[in-house]
């Protein structure tokens, strides 16, 4: 059942806030929506839980996972797959993603980087990346929602 206005007609991504790598690529994500058909909610948010109430904290803190607005969970690189084929420039590695055998690979990769992310953040210097890299501002978000919920 919808939560809100926004999880009826947008898919929204959950995600780790506390997290600079998730952070970083939850701020690029936004600047590639431009058919503005996406909402990013960080976990910590009291709404994730109502958003997704069959995911556990373990579950989240493990991947991203976007629900469409029928309620269909896609985790980690499937997100991936099925946010590219809705972002007119990430088409192509969503393509790219249903070959035969590559969403194995991708997930394994996911896997990998999820369990390191922190590592990765420090060395990428995503947390410097962060505090450059601005956030777009949408229509239908006030300020206080994007700080709060989707600071991306």
């Amino acid at each position: 059942m919808p939560d809100t206005p926004d999880q009826k007609s947008h898919h929204i991504v959950l995600f780790d806030s506390d997290c600079p790598l998730c952070t970083f690529q939850m701020k690029t994500l936004t600047w590639l929506d431009w058919l503005d058909r996406v909402r990013f909610v960080p976990i910590a948010s009291e709404r994730a839980s109502r958003i997704a109430p069959g995911l556990s904290r373990e579950d989240l803190m493990e991947a991203i996972h976007c629900v469409t607005p029928d309620g269909t969970i896609h985790r980690g690189a499937r997100a991936i797959r099925f946010l590219g084929l809705r972002m007119p420039l990430l088409v192509p590695v969503a393509l790219f993603l249903w070959l035969p055998g590559v969403i194995w690979i991708a997930e394994k990769f996911y896997q990998f980087v999820s369990r390191n992310r922190l590592f990765f953040s420090r060395i990428f210097g995503c947390q410097g990346a962060c505090a450059i890299m601005p956030q777009r501002e949408r229509d239908q978000e006030t300020p206080a929602d994007s700080t709060r919920e989707s600071s991306v």
